[in-house]
């Protein structure tokens, strides 16, 4: 069997991109400061950022979420790619792109949202997130919602530590997420 030439390759996952014909584009990132990520972007923003991607699991969760038309594109990813190279130079503090979290339950998107506003640099607590939210009591819900955030690093869920400032659960690693901090100068 003769392989597709890569131009060939390229121009159909370009073509299929920006036709609108797929539900899902995905990347994989392979060089970051925090290893590799697989990123997913729909139609409406990014939707996906996986620590340690296991394509085969990523890219069926990624078809039940959103649609089973998912293809490897880069050009989709391309500004995710950017300012994700630029925040990991230290040259972007804030990110602007639109995200997809139309699958989130809406107790989800309500703490994301709150997460957004916890700046670069900084740190919050889990009961302090809770009670941005309206629900004081909330913290254990909101480390859940932290575990399960869609789009790490951009929604900076690693800015969220424990209520005596332990580095406490992440979804990518206790080491990932100290690197992360460093690097926004959050942690000495």
């Amino acid at each position: 069997m003769t392989p597709v030439p890569v131009t060939l390759d390229e121009r159909f996952r370009a073509a299929a991109a920006g036709s609108g014909l797929l539900d899902v584009a995905f990347d994989v990132f392979e060089d970051t400061p925090v290893g590799p990520l697989l990123v997913g972007v729909t139609d409406h923003g990014v939707c996906r950022i996986t620590f340690d991607p296991d394509p085969e699991l990523e890219l069926e969760r990624l078809a039940r979420l959103y649609g089973p038309r998912v293809l490897r594109s880069f050009r989709p990813a391309e500004r995710l790619h950017r300012e994700l190279d630029e925040y990991f130079a230290g040259r972007r503090r804030a990110f602007d792109l639109e995200l997809d979290l139309r699958v989130a339950p809406e107790y989800h998107r309500r703490v994301l949202a709150e997460l957004t506003r916890v700046e670069y640099g900084h740190t919050t607590t889990y009961g302090a997130l809770a009670a941005r939210t309206g629900n004081p009591r909330a913290a254990r819900a909101v480390g859940t919602v932290m575990n399960r955030n869609p789009v790490p690093i951009v929604l900076p869920c690693h800015r969220v530590v424990g209520a005596n400032g332990s580095l406490t659960g992440y979804g990518g690693g206790l080491d990932r997420k100290e690197l992360l901090l460093r690097l926004e100068g959050a942690i000495l």
